[in-house]
């Protein structure tokens, strides 16, 4: 069994990312006109997961901090004995936030693409898809997250308006614990009307990968996906409450959690074991050195 799930919370995004492959409209046309579950479902959906045996989740988006009842869910899993994580562009990081979480969530993710704002402008990782964060910021976020004691990992998106970015010398600074990778991602229905402007080549992805090795001998662990790694290798939820596989290049729901449980929807998914272990999926979640 894959341990680990990513619970996608949709919420109105502060940003416009192009080549996005979680937008979730079809979810929103069909079944979920409000976007996203009440508060007392998405809670029973993260009671239900932690009772089937996932050891950690992470609360993705949109953007997870827009989502009125965040805390009540990561106090929900922390107190059924899960490991927490948020995957985060880090606008709503606010002093208060940190400190009140401090209990509840062990990582927090930060989606880092870009240091140049023209570059994040084009790609969608902007405000409103208009305004984005200075490479200035993005500094003192890092330095904010760990001096609130929490552990950092860093996400960046791998296409053709930053495959050539030199992005080591931040990644040096930050030190965390974790740097994923990824390609970028087309999926059907999600990102495919603006994606094929942003997709690069094994060659060009490569290419990003030796350009940007760690310089020193520190602790920070590179986690390079291509799409073929990606695919099929997350446990992931949609906003309704349903297991969704993207392994064909598209996504499949299960049937709600909540309806027919947990081991009945997860049987309706086809989840590669072996290929979440390939691409690195087991590492030391649990330990969290958090400061007092």
């Amino acid at each position: 069994m894959i341990p680990t799930v990513n619970f996608h919370l949709w919420e109105p995004c502060n940003m416009r990312c192009h080549f996005c492959f979680a937008t979730f409209q079809d979810v929103k046309q069909t079944i979920l006109p409000k976007g996203h579950l009440p508060k007392e479902q998405a809670i029973a959906v993260v009671v239900a997961l932690a009772q089937s045996g996932f050891k950690k989740i992470t609360f993705a988006g949109g953007e997870p901090t827009l989502c009125p009842w965040l805390f009540d869910l990561l106090v929900t899993a922390k107190k059924a004995g899960m490991t927490t994580m948020i995957v985060t562009n880090g606008t709503n990081l606010t002093d208060a936030f940190l400190e009140i979480n401090k209990p509840y969530l062990d990582w927090i993710t930060l989606s880092i693409d870009s240091l140049n704002t023209a570059t994040n402008i084009k790609t969608g990782r902007a405000k409103s898809g208009k305004k984005a964060i200075e490479s200035t910021a993005y500094y003192e976020l890092v330095d904010k997250i760990k001096a609130y004691g929490y552990r950092l990992k860093i996400n960046t998106v791998v296409s053709a308006e930053n495959s050539r970015e030199i992005l080591i010398d931040f990644i040096e600074y930050a030190q965390p614990s974790r740097w994923k990778i990824f390609q970028v991602l087309p999926i059907v229905g999600q990102n495919d009307i603006k994606v094929d402007a942003f997709l690069i080549s094994s060659d060009d992805f490569n290419q990003f990968l030796e350009n940007n090795r760690t310089k020193t001998d520190n602790k920070i662990v590179s986690v390079p996906e291509t799409n073929s790694q990606m695919k099929g290798s997350y446990v992931m939820v949609d906003p309704a409450g349903r297991f969704f596989n993207n392994a064909t290049g598209k996504h499949y729901y299960s049937h709600p959690i909540l309806e027919v449980g947990c081991k009945n929807a997860l049987e309706q998914m086809s989840y590669d074991a072996l290929k979440f272990e390939e691409r690195g999926g087991f590492y030391d979640w649990e330990t969290n050195p958090k400061v007092a």
